[in-house]
Parts: structure tokens; C-alpha cells; sequence
């Protein structure tokens, strides 16, 4: 077998990086397929588009263990939750009626610290 010289080897390693960079790619793309079917047979419509985004942001950050623990530590909806969506009792946004009312700052959605929809 001949001696590369460096150039040769360095497209060679390129390639490598480059196949490499597709590999890792599919995986990602079948990986997410695989959880998006597995959502798709969740009664999602009951919550909120947001609410929805935001617990799976907020499930990502925490790392699987830590968010099933939380979750799980919480009381059940009951029985009375299959008789539609409801919307969960959200801290007020607006200061207390004698102060002056101002809106909190929102976060925007799509920033890069957004572990759902990226940069």
C-alpha cells in the first residue's frame, strides 16, 4: 500500500468526518420519528399547544429521570379530566389590584437556549 501524503489523507479524513456527520444525522432523524409516533398515540389535544412544548422543554433540561420523578410526585387530574381540556390555574401575570398593572417580560420562542425548537 502506497504512503499517503498529507493532503491525501487529510480528504480522506474529511470524508470520514463528513460520512460521519450524515450517520449521526439518520440516527437523529430516526430517533425523533420514533418518539413522534410514540406521541402520536397520546391524548395530546388536551393541552395546549405551549403547554405541550413546554413540558418537553422542560423534561429535556431536567434529564428523563428527574422530570419522571417530578411528574409523577404530582396528584392525579381524576376522573372527571376525560370531560375535556381544561386549562391549568396559572400564576396572575398583572401586579396585585392596589399596585400598578404591568406585564411580565414573555419569552420569545426559537431562541438558541430552546431545547425544543433550536436556534
Amino acid at each position: 500500500m502506497p504512503k499517503w501524503n498529507e493532503r491525501d489523507r487529510l480528504a480522506e479524513l474529511e470524508e470520514r468526518r463528513r460520512k460521519a456527520a450524515e450517520d449521526v444525522e439518520k440516527a437523529r432523524h430516526a430517533l425523533r420519528g420514533k418518539y413522534a409516533d410514540l406521541i402520536r398515540a397520546l391524548p395530546l389535544e388536551r393541552l395546549a399547544e405551549l403547554d405541550l412544548r413546554e413540558i418537553v422543554a422542560q423534561a429535556i433540561r431536567a434529564g428523563g429521570d428527574a422530570a419522571i420523578t417530578a411528574l409523577k410526585a404530582l396528584p392525579n387530574a381524576g376522573d372527571d379530566a376525560a370531560a375535556g381540556p381544561r386549562r391549568p390555574t396559572r400564576p396572575s401575570r398583572y401586579k396585585s389590584p392596589g399596585s400598578k398593572a404591568t406585564e411580565e417580560p414573555q419569552p420569545s420562542l426559537g431562541n438558541a437556549t430552546d431545547p425544543v425548537t433550536g436556534p
